[in-house]
């Protein structure tokens, strides 16, 4: 396992790119760990090590996974994000406890969250609904990136239209939330739910929007017509 862990790093390292290393951190407001590695190159590295790693038992995959999310660089965090959609057929709901408490402990910026959150959580109720219901109690977790994995953890599911009344469950917890990564991230749910759901995601902001940051509207409201926008942002 140690030799796996070391041969990533190591090409991690070789493939360090110097216009990716000085632009990484300006897209996040907290400090970043990095190594400055362009995502596609990652993907590129992620790929060659599953190839490796498949065959193992899910115990030890699990464990390599999590040692990648405790160094705390950007890009090892995303290779656990190409993995484990990979591996989505042995995956469990109970899994989804191991899954809760990585977010606890290692995630700390928008990019782990939502590179894990969007497939691996994502696929996993879309393959167990009725896990469902623990991921809508983290939206009432006092952990900033719970709350976040609550909304973005439906976004796949979103784009196709499912669990709409969900959705809005998810949002309802989380609508006068002060922390802005928060905000962004239920109001990309909505925003992808209106896909589908146009009229009811409208009639939704509509309704909330004296309690809903404007941050969070502006992003639910992105894809509609001109006309909603405008409405939509009128102050009563």
């Amino acid at each position: 396992m140690n030799n796996i862990l070391a041969q990533i790093r190591e090409d991690l390292k070789a493939n360090t790119d110097q216009k990716t290393q000085k632009s990484f951190q300006r897209f996040f407001k907290e400090q970043v760990k990095y190594y400055g590695v362009k995502t596609g190159t990652v993907g590129k590295i992620a790929k060659k090590y599953w190839n490796q790693v498949k065959t193992l038992d899910k115990q030890t995959i699990f464990k390599l996974c999590e040692e990648l999310y405790r160094s705390d660089y950007t890009e090892e965090a995303f290779i656990v994000s190409f993995w484990l959609p990979n591996y989505i057929e042995h995956l469990e709901s109970s899994d989804l406890a191991t899954f809760k408490a990585w977010i606890e402990r290692y995630i700390n910026n928008w990019a782990k969250c939502d590179g894990f959150c969007n497939h691996t959580v994502g696929d996993l109720i879309q393959k167990y609904p009725e896990s469902l219901s623990e991921v809508k109690s983290w939206a009432k977790s006092d952990n900033l990136w719970l709350k976040r994995a609550a909304a973005v953890s439906l976004i796949v599911p979103a784009k196709r239209g499912d669990f709409l009344q969900d959705a809005f469950e998810i949002c309802d917890a989380l609508l006068a939330d002060e922390d802005d990564m928060v905000q962004k991230g239920y109001g990309w749910l909505l925003k992808e739910e209106s896909r589908k759901h146009q009229k009811e995601v409208y009639e939704y902001v509509v309704k909330n929007k004296k309690t809903m940051p404007r941050t969070a509207l502006r992003y639910a409201i992105e894809l509609m017509p001109k006309e909603l926008k405008a409405q939509a942002m009128k102050k009563d």
